[in-house]
């Protein structure tokens, strides 16, 4: 059987001479992220051009300024990088506001990592293993990146991560609504992982039962002790710059009555307005892979890369490479392919590594992989999508399996609870089941017929996957032996998965003062850029083996960020 494929825009029906004719329109530059190529670049030097996605600044006439405010500080973005940003800056001192485009605080993300924590501090007696060597930490991040990364910024998390939790953890204990927990584990040792695992993540633990507190409030109403403020329904228009290039403030317009208003900001506009992964055109054209890998589920962001591209007007550059954290947590029917026009489901389940076959049916990869691996080989398969297939031995199996971080399904090995647990698994199988997503059957056959995989070729490998695991040893992908495990307890359950895109990581290069830099590495003045909007510090994609690497750098910068601009060290 042949797998049935569906895009619902145009892979049904479509054929392959459509299907090379929207290629050929895409081409040719209308606001897909690409441009023609004569427009892309400068005949004479081959300097590249302003992209599509970039444009120029625009120009706002100064009647239709209707509104003044000054201020010492502005931070745009409330968020996980612009609310350590300003209650940082309102510690120091500083006058500050802070904009934000929804209508009301959103949580932060709660998974933040950091290195010698007093709470790690405190384990390391009764797990010596989750000590981490500073310098072997950074090599890690590093070699992951290829090298395309600022060195300084990464050590510069290492050596401040540690007091920025310590930090948070007085902030939100003090009222006892939030404690703050270490999810202290590695994983299993000594048995052939592949890939080390590192013990950075924290998370609050709310200990109250009132709806209306939550993570963002508890920062908010602390940023509001200090005397901050905020303004909401507001979106950054652009920066605005003096004669000698230092930013001085920014223009917004209200979400309510679309009036533009300038902030003056004596002292330094932040800008955390985190990244642009709800902007499809600027996703094209830096990292077109993930628009090819990713499912549209009903939770993730909405930047559009407001802050990005008013740097980049300002004199800034950009990571040469886009990245992104992304998580094969997203899943289709059996009758679609991924893909940035389909709409799919949330899948918790998908970073659990059972086997994993493409939709000829075959296994691909070692599926024990980190996350973002696990994707990328996917995109090299027919129509960068793959299948899930586990047996209702699950619960165990998943026990066995001893994922780390986020994806974790039983507590921690230091008591700390996981995100999720194992127990919601059967209740989310059984509402993607009724909903048509997951398939369930009493044979590989039939699981193979319900997903539209090739009968055959799925249950050939569903054989050659159990004999490994008799055997205890993958003779196809090297997958460690202690994951390897048989799949023979009917019933047998089987999804299309893709790719949950939860945030781009690329941005601006800042040097260790928060600044961006323009092409001499020269700083830009009275600008500060962090978590999302900024770069020199990911590429490609995220190392989520450091729990909580991206949200805990981006706390930590801001942090910095607020203390610099408020106190005018740099």
């Amino acid at each position: 059987m042949s797998s049935k494929l569906s895009r619902r825009s145009f892979l049904k029906g479509a054929g392959i001479t459509a299907l090379g004719a929207a290629a050929a329109g895409a081409l040719s530059g209308c606001g897909n992220g690409y441009v023609n190529a004569a427009e892309l670049k400068d005949e004479t030097t081959q300097k590249p051009g302003t992209p599509s996605w970039l444009g120029e600044a625009p120009a706002i006439d100064e009647a239709s300024i209707t509104e003044t405010i000054d201020v010492d500080v502005v931070v745009v973005g409330c968020r996980t990088g612009g609310l350590p940003a300003v209650i940082s800056a309102a510690e120091n001192g500083a006058k500050v506001l802070g904009i934000e485009q929804m209508s009301a605080i959103a949580t932060p993300r709660e998974d933040l990592g950091a290195i010698d924590s007093k709470l790690q501090q405190e384990s390391f007696e009764e797990f010596p293993q989750f000590k981490i060597d500073k310098m072997e930490a950074m090599e890690d991040i590093v070699r992951y990146a290829n090298g395309f990364v600022n060195y300084d910024l990464v050590k510069l998390w290492a050596d401040e991560s540690g007091a920025m939790i310590d930090w948070l953890s007085e902030i939100i204990e003090r009222d006892g609504a939030f404690t703050m927990r270490f999810e202290g584990s590695v994983g299993t040792e000594g048995q052939g992982a592949r890939d080390k695992a590192w013990a950075t993540g924290h998370s609050p633990e709310k200990l109250t039962d009132d709806k209306d507190v939550t993570f963002g409030t508890t920062l908010r109403d602390y940023a509001e002790e200090l005397g901050a403020e905020f303004r909401y329904d507001t979106m950054l228009v652009k920066c605005e710059q003096n004669a000698d290039g230092r930013v001085t403030g920014v223009i917004c317009r209200d979400g309510n009555d679309r009036h533009y208003l300038r902030v003056n900001a004596s002292k330094g506009v932040i800008l955390a307005t985190g990244g642009y992964v709800a902007n499809t055109e600027m996703v094209e054209a830096r990292q077109a892979w993930n628009n090819r890998l990713k499912i549209n589920v009903p939770v993730g962001g909405s930047c559009t890369g407001d802050g990005i591209r008013a740097a980049l007007w300002c004199g800034a550059t950009i990571d040469p490479i886009g990245a992104a954290v992304t998580f094969n947590r997203a899943c289709c029917k059996p009758d679609e392919v991924a893909g940035s026009d389909l709409v799919g489901k949330w899948f918790w389940f998908g970073e659990q590594p059972f086997l994993k076959v493409n939709l000829n049916g075959k296994r691909f990869c070692n599926e024990s992989g980190p996350y973002d691996y696990m994707l990328h080989s996917a995109f090299m398969q027919p129509y960068h999508t793959y299948v899930d297939i586990w047996d209702s031995d699950y619960v165990e199996q998943v026990r066995q399996i001893n994922e780390v971080g986020c994806c974790r399904l039983y507590p921690f090995d230091n008591g700390a609870p996981s995100n999720m647990p194992i127990s919601k698994m059967a209740g989310d199988f059984e509402a993607l089941i009724e909903a048509g997503y997951i398939q369930q059957a009493d044979t590989m056959e039939e699981l193979a017929q319900k997903l539209n995989l090739p009968v055959d070729a799925t249950v050939e490998t569903w054989e050659r996957y159990n004999q490994f695991a008799d055997a205890g040893k993958d003779e196809d992908y090297n997958k460690e032996p202690y994951r390897l495990l048989k799949l023979d307890h009917p019933p047998y359950y089987g999804v299309r998965t893709g790719s949950w895109f939860l945030a781009t990581i690329d941005g601006c290069p800042v040097n260790t003062d928060m600044h961006p830099v323009n092409e001499a590495g020269e700083q830009i003045d009275g600008l500060y850029m962090v978590g999302n909007d900024s770069g020199g510090f990911f590429s490609v994609s995220y190392p989520n083996l450091f729990t909580g690497l991206a949200a805990g750098r981006t706390m930590t910068f801001g942090r910095r960020a607020g203390m610099l601009a408020a106190t005018g060290q740099a």
